[in-house]
């Protein structure tokens, strides 16, 4: 079954424009949704209640407000926040091309698939050969839904993908998280490098795997629409935290991947970093 277009749109640079149409790139109706019932199964609606009466709202008398300061909010009526909103162009605006490879993924929001419009089949190859002959990618404004949005246009394949990109004061900046002092010893690293190796693959195949709880999940509905079969969870097992020696559960690793590792690699080779792990080792147990 073909995929229906969501939303039109225009990308344009210059003065080129390339009519194109906007698609989902996810399935979200394969997903497992549930629905909020009363005790006696009737589907229950959610309601807004005053904070201090308890009273429910009606939603046509809601009013939005922004919080400025501990309970104290200034509001906007729909008009004010209609005059605040961009225009809705549906206009995909190139400002500059930069290497994707530059844009790192934590600028990665959502992700559409774009295809031509009708009259747009050409403009639209050439746009997408053209980046893939320069490794570029187009960085773009997308005025939709009364937001406007940062987008960056690229090739994949013969097809253009539209992804929607966080603004920068919306991404944490990597510094601010701990990154450990811990020395990496070569031997380690050379034993860590064998088994990244022994269990790599060239290429991205995401039809390996699987989402093995929504399966779960929906085995577990057939199950209770043909017989009402309860559902139990299984006994947990008690885990109690251990101290591991790092060389010796890498190479424990590699061995139970079935490869052994070169003598390069092996105990013999790893010399004095070996004699450091394991007097590291009985230092731990000495103090444990």
């Amino acid at each position: 079954m073909a995929p229906r277009s969501i939303a039109s749109a225009t990308i344009s640079f210059g003065l080129v424009s390339i009519p194109c149409q906007l698609f989902s790139s996810a399935r979200n109706s394969q997903k497992v949704r549930f629905n909020f019932l009363s005790p006696d199964g009737t589907r229950v609606k959610q309601q807004y209640v005053d904070a201090k009466t308890g009273e429910p709202v009606p939603r046509p008398d809601l009013v939005k407000g922004y919080q400025f300061a501990k309970d104290q909010y200034v509001t906007f009526t729909k008009e004010e926040l209609k005059a605040l909103e961009a225009e809705a162009t549906q206009a995909i605006e190139i400002v500059e091309f930069v290497p994707v490879e530059q844009v790192e993924r934590a600028y990665i929001g959502k992700t559409y698939y774009l295809g031509p419009g009708k009259g747009g089949d050409k403009a639209y190859r050439l746009l997408g050969a053209a980046m893939r002959k320069t490794g570029w990618a187009a960085l773009a404004k997308y005025a939709a839904r009364g937001k406007q949005y940062l987008v960056l246009v690229r090739p994949a394949g013969d097809h253009l993908v539209l992804e929607q990109l966080h603004y920068a004061n919306e991404v944490r900046d990597i510094a601010a998280v701990p990154a450990g002092e811990a020395e990496v010893i070569d031997a380690e690293l050379s034993l860590a490098v064998q088994l990244i190796e022994q269990i790599a693959s060239d290429t991205f195949d995401p039809s390996k795997y699987e989402d093995e709880v929504g399966q779960r999940m929906l085995e577990a509905v057939e199950r209770k629409v043909a017989d009402g079969t309860e559902i139990t969870a299984p006994v947990e097992e008690e885990t109690t935290a251990q101290v591991i020696d790092l060389m010796a559960a890498l190479r424990a690793s590699v061995s139970k991947s079935g490869k052994s590792g070169s003598e390069e690699d092996g105990p013999e080779a790893s010399g004095e970093a070996s004699e450091e792990a394991s007097a590291g080792s009985k230092r731990k147990s000495a103090t444990g």
